[in-house]
This record gives C-alpha cells, sequence and structure tokens, in this order.
C-alpha cells in the first residue's frame, strides 16, 4: 500500500513568528521559507499577518519558487467576547480573500481564540482547573461566533476552516473541545488536532482523543510535549509563555506522543490531508532550521 499521501508541512511559529505582541526579533519570511524548504518540507502557513507579502501574486510567487504550497493561515478571534466576532469574521475573510487570490484554493482558516491575552488563562495554561471553566452558555457563545466566521468564510470562497484548541485560551483542556465540538456545525467547522496542545491541556492520550474526533479531524500538527518540563512549570508557576520557553513543546520524538501510533492510525483512516509540524518558539529562541531538519529526520524514521 502506498502511503505518500500525507503531505508534511512545517510553519512560521517553528522559527519563532508568532500571534503573540512579543519582544524580540523574528526572522524575515524569505529567511523561514527557504529553511522550511532546505530542510524537506513540501508545504506552510501564512504566520501572522504582514509576515508575508498580502499582494497575492507576491505571495504566490515566493511561495512556489521554493516548491511549497500555502495550507492555512491562524486567525485568533476573541470569541468568548460577542462584540468581537464581526471584526474577527472580517479578519478571517481577509485572509482567506489572500490565500484564495493566490491560488491556494483549498487551505484553511485556522481558527482559535485570541491565546495569551487573559490573565488567568495564560497564567494557568496546563493546570487548568473546574474554577477556570465557563459556563455552558459561555462555550455557547463562542461555538455561535466560531460557526459563524466558518459560515462566511465557506459562503465567499468555498473554504474549510478548523478550530484550533490551544493553551492560554478557552478552548484547552479536552472538556473544553468536547463542549466546542458538542455546539458547532460539523458541517462547517472542523477541528485542528494538535498533539502538543492537547497533552498540554491535560489530554492523557492523544492517539486515543484522535480516534474519538476523527470524524471532524479535518487538519493535524504534530507536536512534541515533554511532561518534565511540563512539572516544572507547576512546581515554579511559568505561564504558558514560560512554558514555551523552557521547551514544554520539544523536538518531535523526545517528548511523550506516540507520533508511529498516530501516523498508522493515519494511515488506516485513508488520511490524505497535511501535517504540519509545529514546534513553537519565541522570537530568537534556539536554532529553528536544525530543530527543523531533526523533526524531519524523525518522521522520515517513522515512514513519512
Amino acid at each position: 500500500m502506498n502511503h505518500k499521501k500525507i503531505k508534511i508541512a512545517n510553519a512560521p511559529c517553528s522559527w519563532g513568528v508568532l500571534e503573540f505582541e512579543l519582544e524580540g526579533k523574528s526572522l524575515d519570511y524569505e529567511q523561514v521559507l527557504n529553511e522550511i524548504s532546505e530542510t524537506g518540507y513540501e508545504g506552510t502557513e501564512l504566520g501572522d499577518w504582514d509576515f508575508m507579502p498580502t499582494d497575492p501574486k507576491h505571495l504566490h510567487e515566493e511561495v512556489s519558487k521554493r516548491n511549497l504550497d500555502m495550507l492555512g493561515a491562524f486567525v485568533p478571534v476573541a470569541l468568548l467576547n460577542e462584540a468581537a466576532h464581526a471584526e474577527g469574521i472580517e479578519r478571517a475573510l481577509k485572509t482567506a480573500g489572500l490565500m484564495y487570490n493566490a491560488g491556494y484554493t483549498n487551505a484553511f482558516i485556522v481558527l482559535a481564540d485570541d491565546n495569551g491575552t487573559v490573565a488567568v488563562r495564560t497564567n494557568n495554561a496546563g493546570r487548568i482547573k473546574k474554577e477556570h471553566l465557563l459556563t455552558d452558555e459561555q462555550y455557547k457563545t463562542i461555538a455561535k461566533g466560531a460557526d459563524a466566521l466558518a459560515a462566511a468564510v465557506k459562503e465567499k470562497y468555498a473554504m474549510r476552516t478548523v478550530f484550533h484548541h490551544h493553551g492560554g485560551g478557552y478552548v484547552e483542556t479536552p472538556e473544553e473541545i468536547d463542549k466546542l465540538l458538542e455546539n458547532t456545525n460539523p458541517a462547517l467547522l472542523g477541528l485542528c488536532f494538535d498533539t502538543g496542545h492537547y497533552r498540554l491541556g491535560g489530554g492523557v492520550n492523544p492517539l486515543a482523543a484522535l480516534q474519538k474526533y476523527y470524524d471532524r479531524v479535518w487538519h493535524v500538527h504534530f507536536k512534541d510535549f515533554n511532561p518534565a518540563v511540563a512539572a516544572q512549570a507547576g512546581i515554579n508557576n511559568w505561564d504558558y509563555f514560560g512554558s514555551v520557553s523552557n521547551g514544554v513543546f520539544c523536538e518531535l520524538g523526545k517528548g511523550d506522543v506516540p507520533f508511529a501510533a498516530i501516523k498508522t492510525f493515519l494511515e488506516s483512516k485513508g488520511y490524505d490531508g497535511w501535517i504540519v509540524v509545529e514546534q513553537d518558539v519565541l522570537p530568537g529562541m534556539g536554532e529553528p532550521k536544525i530543530c527543523a531538519q531533526h523533526n524531519r529526520d524523525f518522521l522520515k524514521s517513522i515512514g513519512l
């Protein structure tokens, strides 16, 4: 059986290009795209608005001349705040329009909560307790906003939206993923399943979760998780960014995510979408190209 259908990408967040307002200089897009291509990946995500060219023709030229594909763009929206929904939809449509007009009509909007902006969730990421959870009505507000955004993107561009559960936001834990999926329309909104964020959010077994959610999974992020760093985060009371800066998301194969078993499961289901490697680092942190190469080599070692 030929298992070459799964395509492997990397994302600008692995080079410290994050959606947060952080100190430290991010690299330019030319270097990031060069290094994604040079380390053996087939695609990339857009990164923050203005990181890559916002002219569709220019964007297509830069991506395609490196033999890459563009598969999605992260759009954070403060979904708990109903007043923020309209602006979020507008931003998602602008982002979708750029990718669509650049020729990437199959790219996803990767929707997320406005992570890292609410102190209680940022400070307790990875250690969410009952008292940090929202009411059922509040989760319905988040779901309503997500569905409305996905519907707008689908109507205007026939493009799909996936929701990215994520540390430091209101959809982090397995319970919160369940709430989101229960309250959203499966015809409109898929799940971007992220192995590392699932572990950070208290999920014990990412393979079992992927099996459970598979009917809603349209997009997959491969991120590893270091439980020793997470334990230190609890002892030292690190916030989300402290955990990231101390390497809670380690190189693939150095944490406890069972990637080989996950790969086998995805192949058994005939998954033919993208796997995006993400090893979040803060601006200026580490050696992103070296990590990207190690991560690609690890995936080759398990047959991807």
